[in-house]
């Protein structure tokens, strides 16, 4: 068992690999893997982006998201379009295809579990 607090870490980012997911523009992005659990399933750490649309799907996950800075809208596939900016936090169920259009740059810590 452990307690992992972040700020305690001196975790070095990596460059996610998500070429297929780009719909527009040349957005970057990193991962701080803060935190794998043992089996795998349950993942937790900080993402960020920049500018660019780019979808984000929820396959065989849960994504509980609390932004950090910046802003983005997201679309889903019923239409509904949702901006989220720093303090706000929601949760993307299973199954959700996202959209993000990210006009500048949008950070987030991510808590994830795979189901």
């Amino acid at each position: 068992m452990q307690f992992v607090n972040f700020a305690d870490l001196d975790t070095k980012p990596f460059d996610k690999e998500f070429a297929q997911d780009i719909i527009e523009g040349d957005p970057k992005q990193k991962v701080w893997s803060h935190f794998v659990g043992a089996d795998g399933t349950f993942k937790s750490g900080m993402w960020d982006s920049t500018a660019g649309v780019f979808r984000g799907p929820m396959n065989d996950q849960i994504e509980f998201c609390h932004i950090l800075e910046g802003e983005a809208r997201i679309e889903t596939a019923d239409g509904t379009s949702r901006t989220v900016k720093a303090g706000d936090a929601f949760v993307m169920d299973n199954g959700l295809q996202p959209v993000w259009h990210v006009e500048k740059y949008i950070r987030k810590h991510y808590v994830i579990v795979s189901v």
